[in-house]
């Protein structure tokens, strides 16, 4: 995997070319599903996170519009994504995304053997949920007896622990069955969740896989084996493997990332100067930006590896981005359309940095259908508050 006289990239390069594929330094005329295709999916544990992350991309709209690209236009669909976290990803894209992360190395069952599904009873489970959701939308306990009537009541025990309570044997391949392209997730009926079928077919293992390296490489390479393994949350003997397999098809080249060897998607070697980017920023939890770009430690220089990583975890702070990387962590606290903004940035702002900060905050209140009441100082609440 390596070529004669590899291209030379430094991190402010790296930096900037991500920002601008991320919509990060001028937002982009584009409808939602787009957005989230150049940012590789919008982490949706906490929805409203997602929505800001996409819509703070967007030139015009709001998070109503990304709402609406989700549960009206069908564009987005919320499924499990890379390492089994909920994502909002592009409908188009479904059938690449399910095809790679199916095809992915199984992880350790981390369940008591009296728990465990066989190999053939999780084949069982997932074709009964393939046939209960197509064209439903179903919680999980009319999920659970559909699931059962289909396999036995094998299927429905409640042996699985979880939150001081016990769910039902089958909801151990939740995430696999929508990795196989058979479930996501429906509109909440009330506060109950719902699942669908998202109707697609997902694309062969090996193609996905390249379809999705590459991919990953222009939204946030120069990169390793390593950096896509802590992506995906897959062995890193595999990923090395992968990237050595692509790298004989000429599908990805090496380049030099700050001495060290990284790849990129073939032919994709053009990068800005290596002026650092300029530009304020407010991003929300799990934004996809903080948590895919490495090295880590230039993103989050100084102070900000402490502050704003949980043991080097990003994305459990909502952070303040200045010039390319992390300068502080922000907290916002909604009461009717009053949106209280506190941020705490780790080093002095300058007079035009802070009006600066004063209208991202303004922004983000309108994003979020509010109006924005900023505060300067430190953030006291822990992460995921």
């Amino acid at each position: 995997m390596t070529t004669s006289t590899p291209l030379h990239v430094t991190w402010p390069q790296a930096d900037a070319r991500r920002i601008r594929r991320q919509f990060l330094d001028r937002p982009a005329d584009a409808p939602p599903a787009p957005v989230a295709a150049a940012m590789l999916g919008a982490h949706a544990q906490v929805l409203s996170a997602a929505e800001l992350s996409v819509a703070l991309r967007r030139a015009e709209g709001t998070r109503a519009d990304v709402r609406a690209a989700l549960w009206r236009d069908r564009t987005l669909v919320k499924t499990f994504g890379p390492r089994g976290t909920v994502h909002l990803l592009p409908a188009e894209d479904l059938p690449l995304w399910t095809g790679a992360l199916s095809a992915l190395p199984a992880g350790p069952n981390g369940h008591p053997p009296h728990v465990r599904l066989t190999a053939a009873q999780t084949d069982e489970v997932v074709a009964a949920i393939a046939d209960a959701l197509t064209g439903a939308e179903l919680t999980v306990d009319e999920l659970t007896d559909a699931i059962v009537a289909r396999t036995g009541p094998w299927a429905g025990e409640r042996v699985m622990e979880a939150f001081q309570d016990k769910w039902p044997r089958w909801r151990q391949v939740t995430h696999l069955a929508a990795h196989r392209g058979v479930l996501c997730f429906g509109p909440d009926r009330g506060r109950k969740v719902t699942y669908t079928h998202p109707g697609v077919r997902p694309l062969t293992g090996d193609r996905a896989l390249g379809g999705l390296v590459e991919r990953y490489l222009r939204a946030y390479g120069p990169a390793t084996p390593g950096n896509l393994a802590r992506w995906l949350a897959a062995p890193g003997g595999w990923a090395t493997e992968l990237f050595g397999s692509l790298a004989a098809a000429g599908r990805i080249e090496e380049v030099s990332f700050e001495g060290a060897a990284a790849w990129v998607a073939a032919g994709d070697t053009d990068f800005p100067d290596e002026r650092p980017p300029r530009g304020l920023r407010l991003l929300p939890y799990f934004d996809a930006f903080a948590v895919a770009s490495q090295p880590r430690e230039r993103l989050f220089p100084g102070a900000a590896y402490e502050r704003a990583l949980g043991r080097g975890q990003a994305g459990n702070h909502p952070v303040l981005l200045v010039d390319g990387t992390v300068a502080g962590v922000w907290h916002q606290r909604r009461s009717g359309k009053r949106i209280v903004v506190t941020v705490e940035p780790l080093r002095k702002l300058s007079a035009a940095r802070l009006r600066d900060l004063g209208a991202e905050a303004e922004r983000v209140a309108e994003l979020l259908e509010g109006r924005a009441e900023l505060t300067v100082g430190p953030v006291t609440v822990g992460p995921h508050a």
